[in-house]
């Protein structure tokens, strides 16, 4: 599932597209897409048509378009989400779920889902910041950001570090693949518990956290496979960054120790045995 980097990406393509165009025409092509959108298509292409979109915001891994009515479109890109900038004479999309065309007659803004676990819908008064996504805390690289009440927060749970950061309501953003590069930086093992850092260890953490999903933002993000890829249909290429994430069997960077593969939450944790030892 895409992360902070990935989205970031994508919604810095869609501010450089989008912002400041008027929506001429809406077309929903699977109705799964707009499932979140309770009152149904039709609903949802009223609200939209004829609307100025003012800008492209971000909250963890969620988007949201304000527009001039006061209103937003929240997306979310699930597993194989695409929001693509496509010319209006393109062919579809074999999996085009959505699109939308503009009065200036330019690229159209698509979107292409082909598992169909991503999705958009309409919050109304939600420019500012929607309802719902409003229980999603801040990310790290946000200026916002309370890096003294995080590691409060943090140091007061009784879990494990990687639970913790991968908690959307304590530090959004940040999935299985950044996790995972930040604490090999940082030679932490994930089940190391929470209560017992120091505030010293969880900045030196942040500090990690920080670095990996600003350089993946950098990189375009983590692709490995073609469902991910930026508004102009281009895959990041961080992968070739990654210390810890699928690097099973393969040497340590640092020191040289075979990584190894862990079962965690029904996904892997990556990490070195020398570097990061199981805490006892």
């Amino acid at each position: 599932m895409p992360e902070l980097p990935e989205v970031e990406t994508v919604r810095m393509g869609l501010a450089k597209w989008v912002t400041g165009r008027t929506i001429s025409s809406v077309e929903v092509h699977h109705p799964r897409a707009i499932r979140r959108h309770l009152p149904g298509d039709a609903h949802f292409i009223a609200m939209l048509t004829g609307r100025t979109i003012l800008d492209v915001s971000r909250r963890g891994k969620y988007l949201w378009l304000p527009l001039d009515s006061g209103d937003s479109v929240i997306a979310h890109l699930g597993m194989s989400g695409q929001l693509l900038m496509q010319p209006a004479e393109a062919e579809d999309e074999k999996h085009l779920r959505v699109r939308f065309a503009f009065t200036d007659g330019g690229p159209q803004l698509r979107f292409v889902d082909q598992r169909t676990f991503g999705g958009l819908s309409v919050s109304e008064g939600g420019a500012e910041l929607p309802d719902e996504i409003a229980h999603i805390a801040r990310d790290p690289m946000d200026p916002l950001f309370d890096d003294t009440a995080f590691s409060a927060r943090l140091r007061g749970r009784h879990t494990e570090i990687k639970r913790a950061l991968l908690d959307q309501t304590l530090i959004s953003g940040v999935g299985n693949i950044y996790a995972d590069e930040a604490l090999w930086r940082a030679k932490l093992h994930g089940t190391r518990p929470t209560d017992k850092l120091t505030k010293p260890a969880v900045d030196r953490l942040l500090g990690h956290v920080r670095d990996v999903l600003g350089e993946a933002i950098v990189a375009g993000g983590t692709s490995f496979d073609e469902l991910y890829v930026n508004v102009n249909g281009e895959s990041g290429y961080f992968d070739r960054s990654l210390n810890a994430y699928g690097r099973e069997g393969e040497p340590c960077k640092r020191c040289g120790a075979i990584m190894r593969r862990e079962s965690f939450m029904n996904r892997s944790s990556f990490s070195c045995p020398r570097c990061q030892p199981r805490p006892r």
